[in-house]
């Protein structure tokens, strides 16, 4: 693992969902860029001391070069420090699992994509939210052309938890500009909203129209994003994603309606998918049930029983463990829909920019 020392909430994330499966054992680490930080990681985690390091760059060549090296490695750091560590792995061979975005810039984002793995190194990207079962019964539902032809579609990402100035370690990096890149709740909830619904929904985005705003006084990055959608074939979308909306706590959902029929899904009811034929009663699909058997849903445990967050980021870990061995898993997102990522805040921050100006994606 690179980042994730002590007081980091999406490190522990991770390394619980890396273990629950048992799929992978967390053996090396740079964990934090404070040597003293590090240490006293490496020793909390269980990690022999010869193989806590001090930086990325001498834990990537180091590992590389031992007959017992390491296959993969999860980077958990601020934005700012996606592209380097990445860079550094992939370059040597050893698959990486990297939190979202994909880097902190799009030209970042673009070198990254055009390396030439070593030994052919995989890329995970976590947007974990395609990790719940009843999301992949949506996109298989959606294919299936239980929807008919898509005509609209909407997501939303919004929190309360930055309403006011926070000074906190999470809240210090993602509002600063330098460490985040140029968008603030785009960039870090934003996208996730915008990957769930490419996901499930299978559109091309076309152009959008954004107005970015940031309503604390002082804050130098966006905390509430409006935005229009076009989509390839004439559908139209709406995103919003806000830190400002008291009453939210981590509110993310999406619906989806065509000619046939709409779908409606909310993390707080994580298990439950609402899908609707047209002219005909509404339908609570849960979990593990009969009208939820698809192959690749990542069910764990029988119907009744909630899975939540925790799983849907072990299902990622656990089928990128299966890339790792071979076995083709096309759902997992990957450095291209990172690029893709990062062309959408790219041309949300120029469109807001310009008044909320129409921007082609083709143009970015």
């Amino acid at each position: 693992m690179v980042g994730g020392g002590e007081g980091s909430f999406i490190g522990y994330v991770h390394r619980v969902a890396a273990r629950l499966d048992g799929e992978y054992e967390l053996v090396a680490g740079a964990l934090s860029s404070r040597a003293d930080v590090a240490r006293r990681s490496a020793a909390e985690f269980g990690i022999a001391p010869a193989r806590a390091y001090d930086s990325f760059e001498t834990m990537a060549q180091t590992e590389a070069a031992r007959a017992d090296g390491i296959e993969a490695v999860a980077i958990v750091t601020p934005n700012h420090m996606h592209f380097g560590p990445a860079k550094a792995f992939l370059e040597a061979g050893i698959h990486v699992i990297c939190d979202k975005p994909l880097t902190s810039s799009l030209a970042d984002a673009e070198a990254l994509a055009a390396i030439k793995p070593d030994n052919g190194a995989r890329f995970l990207l976590t947007h974990n939210y395609t990790g719940y079962p009843m999301v992949r019964v949506a996109r298989a539902m959606v294919a299936e052309g239980r929807l008919g032809k898509l005509r609209v579609a909407q997501a939303e990402y919004v929190q309360d938890w930055l309403t006011e100035a926070v000074d906190t370690k999470q809240a210090e990096w993602r509002t600063d500009p330098a460490r985040a890149g140029g968008g603030g709740c785009i960039g870090d909830i934003g996208t996730h909203a915008y990957n769930l619904m490419r996901f499930v929904s299978g559109l091309q985005l076309e152009a959008l129209s954004a107005d970015l705003a940031a309503f604390v006084p002082g804050r130098r990055l966006d905390d509430n994003v409006h935005m229009m959608l076009r989509f390839e074939g004439g559908a139209r979308g709406m995103l919003w994603a806000s830190q400002v909306a008291p009453g939210n706590e981590n509110g993310i959902a999406l619906r989806l309606y065509g000619d046939k029929g709409g779908i409606e899904w909310r993390q707080a009811e994580a298990d439950t998918l609402w899908f609707t034929a047209f002219g005909q009663p509404a339908q609570r699909i849960t979990r593990a049930s009969a009208a939820a058997d698809i192959s690749n849903a990542g069910h764990r445990i029988p119907p009744g029983h909630p899975e939540g967050y925790f799983e849907a980021f072990a299902t990622l870990y656990r089928d990128f463990a299966a890339v790792i061995r071979g076995e083709p898993r096309e759902e997992l997102p990957g450095l291209a829909d990172g690029l893709e990522g990062m062309r959408f805040v790219t041309a949300a921050i120029a469109s807001s920019t310009a008044n909320a100006r129409w921007i082609s994606l083709n143009d970015i």
